[in-house]
């Protein structure tokens, strides 16, 4: 009997060592790529993914560094829901996305393909538009508040146009849109070059054989150079969305999110949860809101990057 079950129990086992060995020469393979990524991974998991894991579990909790942490259990979520100026802060957000897209996502794209179509000096104007993303934010921040001061540049050349002088950190209908306004000044330059890049890499022989059906400089752009670029136009639109919904440093370093709270963003009122008002709790559970929609966005990315991909 034992002899008779012997060969199928030493058949059941053939496909485990197997596989254990196939797992044993790909380590023994890639074992110098594992080893240098080790330390990126190491790193990534503490700093990234263990505060995220802390986040979820603090915003249980009423966070006490001297009396210790008490569980609070939904609290600090209905805390989220009944304070007015989270209310407040979604929607200047969802404005301040609004007006990103209006005013500063299509600069990139005209400055690239405008880039594009120089015969001349297009080494000088790629460096000339990347030139405001290397300026600190502190020099950046005082030369945008001396521009939109009211006896500024700004409202000065207004006036000499014979127009009332804007106040642009003093009225809250301005105060959102002048910090936009800054912030692509600013930013512009390292979507251009991404885009440039792409534009660039469309093959020559397109364009020569529109020239030579007599396509003017309009035509080219519009039926090979954006339709080209389309997948790279959806995928940085769902990146700025990411990036501007999670905003608050120019809204916190010029304004403070005023006047009249014009300026108070969803990530403005995280920080002064969180440091101001020392309630690390609620900020967290604002952090978990803020993840999971961000979350939808990073899928729908991630489904674009494929697209663009294939």
């Amino acid at each position: 009997m034992r002899s008779a079950m012997q060969p199928q129990a030493t058949a059941s086992m053939r496909p485990t060592n197997a596989n254990k060995r196939g797992l044993f020469r790909t380590l023994r393979k890639h074992f110098w790529g594992y080893f240098f990524i080790l330390p990126a991974a190491v790193l990534f998991i503490l700093f990234l993914w263990t505060p995220i894991v802390k986040g979820f579990v603090y915003s249980f909790y009423h966070v006490d560094f001297v009396h210790g942490d008490k569980f609070v259990g939904w609290d600090n979520y209905r805390t989220v829901f009944n304070d007015n100026s989270v209310g407040i802060a979604i929607r200047n957000t969802l404005y301040y996305m609004g007006l990103a897209l209006v005013i500063g996502f299509w600069v990139p794209i005209v400055f690239a393909v405008a880039i594009s179509e120089l015969r001349r000096f297009q080494g000088i104007s790629r460096i000339a538009a990347y030139l405001p993303n290397v300026i600190p934010v502190v020099v950046l921040y005082g030369l945008w508040r001396w521009l939109y001061d009211p006896v500024g540049p700004i409202n000065a050349m207004l006036k000499g146009l014979g127009l009332d002088p804007i106040m642009f950190m003093a009225d809250s209908k301005w105060a959102m849109a002048a910090l936009v306004i800054m912030e692509t000044w600013q930013q512009f330059g390292s979507a251009l070059l991404i885009y440039l890049a792409a534009v660039v890499s469309i093959p020559k022989d397109w364009y020569e054989a529109a020239e030579i059906d007599g396509a003017g400089v309009m035509a080219r752009i519009r039926h090979i150079t954006l339709p080209s670029i389309r997948n790279l136009i959806l995928l940085l639109l769902v990146m700025q969305l990411i990036a501007t919904s999670q905003g608050f440093q120019s809204q916190l370093a010029m304004l403070d999110g005023g006047p009249i709270n014009s300026t108070l963003t969803y990530g403005l009122v995280i920080v002064k949860y969180a440091f101001s008002r020392l309630d690390y709790g609620v900020a967290s559970a604002m952090g978990v809101l803020m993840f999971f929609v961000l979350a939808v966005l990073a899928v729908l990315q991630f489904r674009m990057t494929n697209r663009g991909g294939d």
